[in-house]
């Protein structure tokens, strides 16, 4: 049996100003670092064979982080746009917690959390669904099938999206 992990990215310097980052390219900080090494201690006893990530340096900071730790830089790394975050499309660098008191909580969290509940110039839950899981089906799921223990670091949503599916979540 192979093993699947999923890591969120740690705190990136956007998450620390309470700003939505989505398809920003924030570092991460200091925190979000330490966060990641941290994770590396729960991996000590599985065996990687594969790493994927994103295309945002937040996600590929954290694996780089965990590789370390885990002393495997040189663990084969695949980085695809698939696995971003949700893009927040007009909300992006903005902070959520005025936007929040803008919207009221029921629209807040319909925005954070729907399914389907669009964003302005951004994506819903159900579009990143639409990208990750083919990308999952062709790239991931291959590798797992083939016996290889797979780390997958990305994003909330990303991950939140093959979740929906692995666990059958209507």
């Amino acid at each position: 049996m192979a093993y699947l992990v999923f890591v969120r990215h740690g705190q990136s310097e956007w998450n620390a100003l309470g700003l939505w980052t989505g398809w920003g390219n924030p570092s991460l900080s200091e925190g979000g670092r330490a966060e990641a090494r941290k994770a590396a201690e729960y991996l000590q006893d599985i065996p990687l064979h594969k790493a994927y990530t994103s295309k945002l340096k937040r996600a590929q900071e954290t694996l780089h982080e965990i590789k370390q730790a885990l002393d495997n830089v040189t663990l084969d790394t695949t980085e695809h746009e698939a696995l971003n975050e949700r893009n927040y499309g007009d909300y992006t660098a903005k902070n959520k917690w005025e936007i929040k008191e803008q919207l009221g909580e029921e629209e807040f969290n319909k925005l954070r959390r729907n399914w389907n509940h669009p964003l302005p110039n951004g994506e819903t839950l159900k579009d990143v669904h639409a990208r990750a899981l083919p990308y999952y089906e062709k790239n991931i799921l291959e590798d797992l099938k083939a016996g290889k223990n797979v780390i997958v670091a990305a994003h909330g949503n990303s991950l939140r999206a093959l979740m929906k599916h692995l666990e059958e979540v209507s």
